[in-house]
């Protein structure tokens, strides 16, 4: 699933990294959208409809979409669902970018179809071939990105 690393935090990451130790000789590619390319190439009434909009993001909707259902009352204390910006602004350069995950599974202000099918489609605009790079990895690679302006799969 697209997600952005610990998005269901309350403070979630800024930064990860992987680093190839063994490479499947088949498959195993890592894909990384590019979220502030996402935003600019929004129309401006959509960037107005999304600017100031909330998500909930929780590791329990994501998981429950793969039939994960089955959580103990600390898990689901553990993992309460938090609350984050929709269009974030990235506090060094200033660049506003779509924060999306396969986490968020509602949108504050609006029905939860209604804000499922916008999520839905904001995740379809985000990655689109011309927003993502495909890693293919080579044995000793290391790659390092921002969760704050990328998703990955």
């Amino acid at each position: 699933l697209w997600h952005s690393d610990s998005s269901f935090r309350p403070i979630p990451a800024k930064f990860s990294l992987l680093s190839a130790r063994v490479v499947n000789p088949k498959g195993g590619n890592t894909e990384f959208a590019d979220m502030r390319a996402a935003f600019d190439a929004l129309d401006d009434d959509t960037k107005a409809e999304i600017e100031d909009l909330v998500c909930e993001h929780s590791l329990m909707y994501s998981r429950g979409s793969l039939g994960f259902t089955e959580y103990t009352d600390d898990e689901k204390q553990m993992f309460k669902p938090v609350l984050q910006r929709l269009v974030r602004t990235h506090p060094v350069h200033r660049r506003k970018s779509l924060y999306l995950s396969s986490h968020a599974g509602k949108i504050v202000s609006m029905s939860v179809p209604e804000g499922r099918l916008l999520l839905r489609d904001l995740n379809e605009h985000a990655t689109q071939g011309e927003f993502v790079y495909v890693h293919k990895w080579k044995l000793h690679d290391l790659v390092m990105w921002d969760n704050r302006q990328t998703m990955h799969r």
